[in-house]
């Protein structure tokens, strides 16, 4: 039996493969392990005579040195975006000064935020009617009574 003689283009052919499946799949990694077949493939190329393990050494050697940096990098370099709170939706809300629908009770109420219906924990709010929201508790929004600076605040200043 022959033994399997892998090509150079059969390692461009594996790069191009990877390349689907990064369009595919979020994030950045099979990128990384298509350019790792790309440049095998190309020493391949250049040196026709190199056996098949020591071309997947090469391969597997490029991808986790090239996955890493990439790591690294995009760890030390975040993306910054000119909307940072677009998918933190309760977090958008910080600031802002709402009426309650639903008086406070026990420390928590309702208001009417847009189009929607949030739950609210004042524990300052005796029979205030306008809330201002300055933080979030999962999916509680945390507020002050209008016009009360809270202990977190006064810290703050």
């Amino acid at each position: 039996m022959a033994e399997f003689e892998m090509v150079f283009w059969y390692w461009w052919v594996l790069a191009a493969l990877l390349l689907v499946a990064e369009l595919l799949s979020p994030g950045f990694f099979f990128l990384w392990m298509a350019i790792s077949g790309f440049i095998t493939g190309c020493i391949a190329l250049l040196m026709p005579a190199i056996s098949l393990d020591i071309q997947v050494l090469i391969f597997s050697v490029l991808a986790v040195i090239s996955i890493a940096v990439w790591k690294i990098y995009a760890k030390n370099n975040p993306i910054e975006s000119d909307k940072p709170l677009l998918n933190k939706r309760s977090e958008q809300y910080i600031g802002r000064v709402f009426t309650l629908i639903e008086p406070i009770e026990n420390g928590y109420g309702k208001i009417k935020v847009d189009d929607s219906i949030w739950r609210v924990r004042c524990d300052e709010c005796g029979d205030c009617k306008k809330v201002k929201v300055v933080g979030v508790d999962g999916v509680v929004l945390v507020a002050t009574k209008v016009g009360v600076v809270s202990e977190n605040q006064k810290n703050a200043l």
